[in-house]
């Protein structure tokens, strides 16, 4: 599936050299770091973050940009003058037109409009497009009429996010996760908790979890306005939703392709309020800021080792800190856009205070 309107020829060396350069890109880049976090109230019980945010383009996405290049290289499906388009609310596109510029290749973005505006000049910067449609529903057929009409290709990031990454090989993310619990007290973790944009990272970190034979579960945590955790109770492939997500980069009006629900133990929803409160107060403990997806997976985090601390049980969870909050400073560190778009966040702001001193929700 090339999504090009008539087949070019391909040329070897320039496919080579572009492998090449990606390649030595990966090279030059460390991995992740594993923060843990100081909870004193959660004895026993270890929370970390894998920080996605440091990698060159600023989030979780540039693994998978990565990964979709490379596919679609030696898929023979980009060439020298091919056009790349890409459907995303922004974190993908930005990592996706780095990739693009190094390989000297246009990028176009179709991105809903409501997209934060510091994404939209990171993808300016990178040398890509913005092309905006309203409806988050409506970035795939557009996107897949660009590319018949400029001969280019058209990532898929929705389809092929589960399959370009190997998640049996050693350069994964639940790979790196692991290989660095390796010295923790409780090494294999009790949860990862992850949340879904394409699907493709939970699917990543659930098959390599059962490859390698682990006891570890995965909790997968959705937005509100989202249908992924209806899917998993109802396996209803035709869900739709007419409202896009509030949390940027998680979180789908339809079920993806790249979304495997039979790798998940758990789902649950995570209120949006809550998503942004998680983030702030996150502030407070680390320094910095995080995106919003970062607040839903820690809420589900916390949920989990409040549970097990009720059960009197000890071990770890990983979550992932997926971008930063840089990004989001007119909006989910805005606080009347915050009023206007996700409400009050005040109660569970009191709500993680409370936390902080009895370790349970």
């Amino acid at each position: 599936m090339n999504n090009k309107l008539q087949p070019k020829s391909r040329n070897p060396q320039w496919i080579n050299s572009a492998i090449r350069k990606i390649e030595a890109d990966y090279q030059r880049s460390a991995d992740t770091h594993l923060i843990k976090l100081d909870i004193a109230c959660l004895e026993g019980i270890d929370i970390y973050l894998k920080d996605e945010s440091t990698h060159p383009t600023g989030s979780l996405k540039h693994r998978l940009a990565r990964s979709l290049f490379l596919y679609a290289l030696c898929n023979g499906w980009i060439n020298e003058d091919t056009t790349i388009i890409e459907s995303s609310s922004g974190s993908t596109a930005v990592s996706e037109a780095y990739f693009a510029r190094l390989l000297g290749l246009p990028f176009i973005a179709v991105v809903p409009r409501k997209t934060a505006c510091k994404k939209i000049e990171q993808i300016k910067f990178y040398g890509g497009r913005a092309h905006f449609v309203d409806s988050p529903n409506a970035i795939y057929e557009e996107s897949r009429r660009l590319a018949k009409d400029l001969n280019g290709h058209y990532m898929d990031q929705f389809t092929f996010a589960e399959r370009a990454t190997d998640w049996r090989g050693n350069n994964n993310i639940a790979n790196s996760i692991f290989e660095q619990m390796q010295l923790e007290e409780h090494p294999i973790p009790t949860w990862i908790v992850m949340s879904p944009g394409t699907g493709g990272t939970s699917a990543t970190i659930g098959r390599y979890i059962r490859y390698q034979m682990h006891d570890t579960k995965l909790c997968v945590v959705d937005p509100e306005n989202s249908v992924f955790h209806t899917y998993f109770k109802t396996r209803d492939l035709h869900l739709t939703g007419t409202v896009g997500s509030r949390i940027e980069g998680i979180g789908r009006p339809r079920v993806e392709p790249s979304f495997i629900p039979d790798v998940i133990d758990e789902m649950r929803t995570i209120p949006d309020a809550a998503s942004v409160a998680t983030v702030h107060w996150l502030e407070k403990l680390l320094g910095r800021k995080a995106g919003a997806s970062t607040g839903t997976n820690l809420f589900g985090v916390l949920q989990l080792a409040s549970e097990m601390k009720t059960r009197g049980e000890t071990g770890s969870i990983v979550t992932l800190l997926c971008d930063s909050g840089e990004r989001y400073l007119d909006t989910y560190f805005n606080a009347e856009w915050v009023q206007e778009n996700i409400g009050d966040i005040s109660p569970y702001l009191a709500q993680l205070a409370a936390f902080e001193q009895t370790g349970t929700l």
